[in-house]
């Protein structure tokens, strides 16, 4: 039996998840004695490594039973959160990760105050998000396969560059950099196996949960796939290798966008 904790497991055959930690790990600088934020840490999957960085991090979910499922990778600091606003005081961390969180959320323009609230002068903040834009296929697909956003815990499809940057700016936060990742092979098949789970495999619905049902949300659901797990492992190589077509895609934008972005000094603090 494998003895890698079940969101390890899922992260090593997700053709999106290992992209987005390549790209992490490549472009996240963790300072001795940094705190950060992991803000939306859903069941763990990237706190892990985030953790492993290094600095004094802190977990939030929503959701308790996200919460229980990520305790198994990350020993502390785990809390719960709203909402809304957060339980932090003003200007206590040195980064705040928000990873495929903002778009979950009912009030997202609050949520990017709050990160403002939160973060020290010079804080760092790297988002990531659902990319949309006019020529995006896949978008329009998902409504043919019966995929709502709820199935998702999204309240919107996602945000094009420009309203992230206006929305952004607009809290004193400067985008220092960006990109895209996840084209049209990877984001397919991400597609395809998101469908299957639900209407297919998922024993319950889950839709009460923040990020939603399309995929195993704790160990016992795991377990009650694994065959179907282990069959999808040994096609992966396949899949692994028909996504690599996107690299042929240069001129196409992702379906996901990461940005990072810088506290701007000095500047007063907006009121609600």
């Amino acid at each position: 039996m494998n003895a890698k904790p079940w969101q390890l497991q899922i992260l090593d055959k997700s053709l999106k998840k290992k992209e987005k930690l390549r790209l992490l790990e490549r472009g996240l600088e963790v300072q001795p004695g940094t705190t950060s934020l992991d803000l939306g840490c859903a069941q763990g999957m990237l706190s892990y490594f985030l953790y492993r960085k290094g600095g004094d991090w802190v977990h939030t979910d929503q959701d308790f039973a996200n919460l229980l499922a990520a305790r198994g990778l990350v020993p502390k600091n785990l809390v719960r959160t709203g909402t809304g606003l957060l339980p932090f005081r003003d200007r206590v961390f040195d980064f705040v990760v928000c990873l495929d969180y903002l778009e979950h959320l009912d009030d997202d323009d609050l949520c990017l105050a709050e990160i403002d609230r939160i973060l020290k002068d010079r804080g760092r903040l790297i988002l990531v998000t659902p990319h949309t834009g006019r020529f995006y296929l896949l978008h329009k697909l998902r409504p043919a396969l019966g995929m709502k956003l709820e199935f998702y815990g999204h309240k919107r499809e996602g945000y094009g560059l420009g309203k992230i940057e206006a929305m952004l700016r607009r809290h004193g936060l400067r985008v220092t950099r960006r990109l895209t990742y996840s084209k049209f092979f990877s984001e397919f098949f991400e597609l395809v196996i998101n469908a299957a789970y639900v209407r297919i495999l998922a024993r319950r619905n889950r839709s009460d949960l923040r990020d939603g049902r399309i995929k195993p949300s704790d160990a016992s659901e795991f377990e009650a796939q694994r065959r179907t797990f282990r069959l999808y492992s040994l096609i992966y190589p396949f899949v692994w290798l028909v996504a690599q077509l996107d690299r042929l895609l240069f001129f196409m934008k992702g379906y996901s966008l990461m940005v990072w972005a810088e506290k701007t000094p000095d500047r007063p603090r907006r009121s609600f």
